[in-house]
Formats: structure tokens, C-alpha cells, sequence
């Protein structure tokens, strides 16, 4: 059964940073392309960042390029999201997700900008 687990997220004020983390399992993680997504209460869920199988590419959106980076660790079946720079407008629910392997998601990690 595929499993992804997201930690790392909390209460950090604007500037701050964070590390996100997906541990998956029950997947075919290393073969598969892997996203970060977020939403906010009431909002759709949105891509935000995105990283090819072998972690050779990756792509952002608009709002956070220069700010966040995605990486993984094939090894450990885990990806992680580098955010920097933090803004209130950065506030949200983050989950991870396997690029074309069906609709499986986490729990998602709780991440609150604000003062």
C-alpha cells in the first residue's frame, strides 16, 4: 500500500525557514517523478515544485522560484522541500505526490508564516 508521510512544517515568522520532508513507501518511488503541493484553507490545491525520478530536473512555480528547492534521496524514498524566504502568503497545508501513479496523498504537514 503506498504511504506518504509529510513532516518538517510548523509556525516560523516571514524570512524564516523550513525543511519539509515525504517519506513514501509501498511505492514505486524511485522510478516515479515527485511534486510538493500546498493549500490553503478554502483554496485549491496547487503545484509548487516538482523533481524528475533521478533528481537530475526540477521545475517551480511562479511565487516561490528563487525561494524553495526540492530535492530527494532515492536511497532513504524520501523527498524534501527547502523554503527559504518565507511570507505569510507561503502559509498552507504541504503534501508531496508521485507524478502518474494514481491519486495518493498524506496527510499533508501544517506550515504558518506569520508574526
Amino acid at each position: 500500500q503506498v504511504q506518504l508521510v509529510e513532516s518538517g512544517g510548523g509556525l516560523v515568522q516571514p524570512g524564516g525557514s523550513l525543511r519539509l520532508s515525504c517519506a513514501t513507501s509501498g511505492g514505486p518511488f524511485s522510478r516515479y517523478a515527485m511534486s510538493w503541493y500546498r493549500r490553503a484553507p478554502g483554496k485549491e490545491r496547487t503545484l509548487v515544485a516538482f523533481i524528475t525520478a533521478n533528481g537530475d530536473w526540477s521545475n517551480y512555480a511562479d511565487p516561490v522560484k528563487g525561494r524553495f528547492t526540492i530535492s530527494r534521496d532515492n536511497a532513504n524514498n524520501t523527498v524534501y522541500l527547502q523554503m527559504n524566504s518565507l511570507k505569510p502568503e507561503d502559509t498552507a497545508v504541504y503534501y508531496c505526490h508521485i507524478n502518474g501513479y494514481g491519486d495518493y496523498w498524506g496527510q499533508g504537514t501544517q506550515v504558518t508564516v506569520s508574526s
